[in-house]
């Protein structure tokens, strides 16, 4: 599975300024629903779910938010680049600004661990994340983690 195939150029947004954890995980099912087909209220259930079991804050600034729906036909994200970090109850309890949301369909289980863990290895690469962090327009941000480099730190 390569990020071409679960991450679409209108899905990756630059947002200046977010309140709250809560906030966030609003905007990202407000862009989500339409990219899905699902309802807005529907994704924002299962990323709150999620996050009521533990939070998907991974540390250094990154968040990786997800959540399965019925009726969705195959693994979906949406990466946000916050310009102003906020609280997201993290695992070094520092803020995050970077987030990639992914939704999975029910019974996806391999699929959305895949994922998971492809958006975790890629994170995790500090030039990627440094430049991600200096750029805020959102086609610059889609090439650098689409780019043949991104895949290689990622496979």
């Amino acid at each position: 599975m390569e990020l071409t195939d679960i991450l679409s150029k209108d899905s990756v947004i630059a947002c200046p300024r977010v309140n709250n954890k809560h906030e966030l995980l609003e905007i990202l099912a407000e862009h989500a629903a339409p990219l899905t087909g699902q309802d807005y209220q529907l994704v924002l259930e299962s990323l709150s779910s999620r996050e009521a079991l533990g939070s998907t804050g991974l540390g250094n600034g990154i968040a990786v938010p997800h959540g399965k729906l019925a009726g969705l036909n195959g693994v979906r994200a949406i990466f946000l680049r916050l310009g102003e970090p906020v609280d997201f109850d993290s695992v070094d309890d520092q803020p995050v600004d970077l987030v990639m949301m992914l939704l999975a369909p029910v019974g996806a289980g391999a699929d959305h661990l895949k994922a998971l863990s492809r958006v975790a290895r890629l994170l995790r690469t500090e030039s990627l994340v440094g430049d991600l962090r200096r750029c805020s327009d959102p086609e610059r941000l889609y090439g650098l983690l689409t780019a043949p480099v991104a895949a290689t730190y990622a496979a």
